[in-house]
């Protein structure tokens, strides 16, 4: 098994278990942390894709690199921002979940 496959298949595999993490768990926190994984998962399929280059005997592709390196720093802006919002909204409501129900009407 070469390591480009390797790491193909474990971005594939981060980004399945985010989805699924996504989809199941309803609390807001367990939805930043699956869109994490998302974007870690992504982060690594383009890592493998500019190795691709690498590997025919060409230098490495810079473009995805450079989206890699952006994409981390958005990633990590965008999750103090939510981090701050989930604590704003436990420190109003007295916990950080969304119900549907309120005053007893679904």
């Amino acid at each position: 098994m070469s390591p480009v496959l390797l790491f193909w298949l474990a971005g594939s595999g981060l980004i399945g278990l985010s989805v699924y993490g996504l989809i199941v768990n309803p609390h807001p926190l367990c939805k930043l942390l699956a869109l994490n994984l998302l974007g870690s998962g992504v982060f690594l399929l383009f890592g493998v894709i500019a190795r691709r280059g690498a590997s025919a005997g060409l230098g490495g592709d810079p473009v995805p690199q450079a989206l890699v390196i952006t994409g981390i720093v958005v990633a990590f802006s965008a999750t103090a921002i939510a981090v701050a919002l989930l604590l704003r909204l436990h420190s109003e409501a007295g916990e950080a979940s969304i119900d549907e129900e309120e005053d007893g009407q679904p």
